[in-house]
């Protein structure tokens, strides 16, 4: 007998809400859920192969730990016993440091990867973390950082009422927005233009979203910053400098407009191979428009001046006065945000507390590069141990870093490794001990990271749709063992995980003096939270303890779990709306708008305006039906126009002699792939792109449809030398590649 269920979508940022059909304990079909109060029924092809996701024969069932060289079934105490021998000895014999842990992309879409791996980290001690943030989006933070004073506080574009939207680097159409979350992206871009709003989308490629802009400017990779410095550079040159109601919340505009003086449209045209009239005519435009938002992402981050690019997003909408403002670009303000602090001082943001072993790159957010991995685990210096033991949560760095050949041999060099997956891939399968998490039907979610950056404030949880099958362990709960097993309290209950954080959060809540609990008895608050586990009850915490919460009865009418699940559907909390100054944590109170670091890093982007890249660059792409690597197992996920084929334009296509559909020799710093050629113009002359995410011949996995047509991996291209200085992030676009067509044998 079928039954249906509601759930929210953890395959992309989008968070649509799905109605579930479900056959016994399985999955059978996924629709749009109508009434979610963000969605409003709309689902991609991600969401419709939920089941085929989540029923998919070759996820893991049961721990797997290696015993005579092979990863065989085990137990989870067994598992847990291994970690426990594993990771300790290392830390007592050469140092908290010595232990790395990686987080993968899908932390963030689960409520286990959200609140246990900050805990696992501090209980370590470690400062070897890694994620997936510096092969994607730390340019970001930092930029946040350095003019905000925090690394989190990214303003979204105000989707649904902006007259004028650029984009850069961005391709919503196929990601469904990335650190913008927005159900439905693609309509919203059609109700701009619908209501005579304007799109403009900078993109080497042509885009299914610059298919649907009114202008499309084909830039050079990796020249954004360049760009984006000549509009900075017109509008204080033609004075359309207005900076509105921002005016007593930002400081350092007159250096700024020194700063970037020489940065004039005709110094840059060459380099971004973009006319100086066109970029003064962005500029104007953008300063014309009644509200406008500019919005830039893993193209503009993944570049060699991806911190310098992401800061210029932001200076733009300020300089404009779109900043803070309906239809601009403004801060949301999630549910399980901490209770909003008065305005005023902060502690500001800072880079470079501590270095990487090896190279002494700089950590960004308490985080080194990605990129530094496989060095900092197979080099030996005098500046401290290696990393010589590794926890890798959702995370498959051999496809995603740099140089995986030489991550993939420093894998099987360790003393010892685990991995929370659950799929043996290419990197899990180094793994000594192997923790598969239960399929998405099987766990709650609420989406902790994605809520604070929606395009409109509203709150959603999902219990389990389908029973914890017998033999699996919740998610969270393997986190809460790890995390004891890993800091030396193996066996211990791992509800003594959550309420440890209950107790540390509500203990320094009621100190606060702007806190809703403030002076209360952090016990008698512990013991009014409600749910049927740790999770939930830190879920209740957070949301009592929010800007919309009851205050623990300060504020009746407030959110709490016990309203949450009485809204199935979600509760929609209303339009994005100016926050500012609140959100601002710097040392002034006010926007930084010409940092230190920033200045600092401006003369190497003078220095890319002298120069020119001759020959063929590389850049990456996006497909609807594909987010991360494990994806490509899901047949009804690939195939079609989803396909690891270079894209060449025709012209370098017949100066290079290269057929469509014939293999292609591409080589780079790290090395070369093959893969057969996509004759097309839609990528301007000068560029080649491989998408990301392939690479599945590998030995030792359990992808057995991914095997069939395994692609090649791009990052193989690239040796891990090329970083963005400021944030650690790989530059990933506009990297130098040779092309050339494989002698018929």
């Amino acid at each position: 007998m079928s039954r249906t269920a509601l759930r929210i979508c953890p395959l992309c940022e989008a968070t649509c809400g799905l109605t579930l059909t479900i056959e016994g304990t399985k999955v059978t079909g996924a629709r749009g859920d109508r009434e979610d109060v963000f969605s409003k029924g709309f689902i991609c092809p991600k969401g419709a192969s939920f089941g085929a996701v989540d029923g998919d024969p070759d996820r893991l069932r049961t721990p797997l730990v290696r015993r005579d060289g092979e990863l065989r079934e085990a137990t989870w105490e067994e598992a847990f016993d291994a970690v426990a021998a594993g990771i300790r000895p290392v830390v007592e014999r050469y140092g908290a440091n010595s232990v790395g842990v990686v987080l993968g992309n899908p932390n963030v879409h689960t409520m286990a990867g959200a609140l246990y791996p900050a805990v696992l980290i501090a209980g370590l001690g470690t400062r070897s973390l890694f994620t997936a943030s510096t092969v994607d989006q730390m340019p970001k933070h930092v930029s946040s950082g350095l003019l905000f004073g925090d690394a989190n506080a990214i303003p979204v574009p105000d989707l649904d009422h902006t007259g004028h939207l650029l984009l850069i680097g961005a391709n919503p159409l196929e990601s469904n927005g990335s650190l913008c979350t927005a159900a439905d992206f693609p309509g919203k871009l059609k109700a701009l233009k619908a209501r005579g709003g304007t799109l403009t989308v900078i993109d080497p490629r042509r885009t299914r979203t610059a298919k649907l802009a009114d202008r499309h400017i084909a830039i050079r990779p990796g020249t954004d910053a360049l760009l984006l410095a000549a509009m900075t550079r017109t509008l204080f040159e033609e004075h359309l400098v207005d900076l509105g109601e921002l005016t007593p919340h930002v400081e350092g505009l007159d250096e700024l407009a020194g700063a970037i003086a020489d940065f004039t449209p005709e110094a840059v045209s060459a380099a971004c191979d973009v006319d100086a009239p066109v970029i003064r005519a962005l500029a104007r435009e953008l300063a014309a428009a009644p509200t406008a938002a500019v919005y830039g992402r893993i193209g503009s981050c993944t570049v060699p001046h991806g911190t310098l690019a992401s800061w210029l997003v932001d200076v733009l909408n300020i300089l404009t006065g779109n900043l803070d403002r309906p239809g601009g670009a403004l801060f949301p303000q999630a549910a399980t945000d901490r209770t909003p602090r008065p305005a005023g001082p902060g502690r500001g943001f800072r880079l470079a507390r501590w270095h990487s072993r090896v190279s002494g790159h700089p950590e960004a957010k308490g985080e080194l590069p990605l990129s530094a991995l496989a060095e900092e685990i197979d080099t030996a210096t005098a500046q401290g141990e290696p990393v010589r033991a590794l926890v890798a949560v959702a995370a498959n760095p051999v496809l995603s870093a740099p140089d995986g050949d030489r991550l993939d041999k420093a894998l099987g060099s360790l003393d010892f490794m685990v991995s929370v997956d659950p799929y043996l891939n290419e990197t899990s399968r180094h793994a000594d001990v192997v923790l598969p998490p239960p399929p998405p039907s099987q766990s709650p979610h609420h989406d902790f990271a994605f809520n604070t950056l929606a395009v409109r404030n509203q709150v959603r949880y999902s219990r389990p749709a389908v029973p914890l099958e017998p033999g699996r362990m919740a998610e969270t709960e393997i986190l809460a063992r790890l995390t004891l097993a890993a800091t030396g309290m193996h066996g211990a209950d791992p509800s003594a995980v959550d309420d440890l954080v209950i107790g540390q959060t509500l203990g320094k809540a009621v100190t606060e003096a702007h806190s809703p609990v403030h002076g209360r008895d952090p016990e008698e608050l512990a013991a009014q939270l409600t749910g049927e586990s740790g999770p939930e009850r830190r879920l209740d915490m957070m949301l009592r303890l929010g800007p919309y919460g009851d205050g623990f009865g300060a504020r009746p009418d407030g959110l709490g779990l016990a309203r949450l699940l009485a809204h199935p559907h979600g509760i929609d909390l209303g339009p994005l709306r100016s926050r500012l100054p609140q959100p601002l944590k710097t040392r002034s109170g006010r926007i930084e708008l010409f940092p230190r670091p920033i200045a600092d890093d401006l003369p190497r982007l003078r220095e890319a305006a002298r120069q020119r890249t001759d020959g063929l660059v590389l850049v990456g792409r996006r497909h609807l039906r594909s987010n991360n690597s494990w994806m490509h197992n899901v047949p009804a996920l690939t195939g079609g126009t989803n396909r690891c084929t270079l894209h060449i334009h025709p012209e370098d296509a017949e100066r290079l002699g290269v057929r469509d559909g014939a293999p292609v020799r591409v080589k780079g710093a790290g090395g070369e792939v093959t893969a057969p050629a996509e004759v097309t113009d839609g990528v301007r002359r000068g560029v080649v792109s491989l998408p990301h995410g392939w690479g599945h011949d590998r030995p030792g996995t359990r992808l057995s449809h991914a095997a069939t047509d395994p692609g090649v991996n791009v990052n193989q291209l690239l040796d891990g030398s090329l970083l963005d200085p400021l944030s650690g992030n790989a530059v990933l676009n506009g990297v130098p590649v040779d092309v050339a067509p494989v002698a018929a044998r």
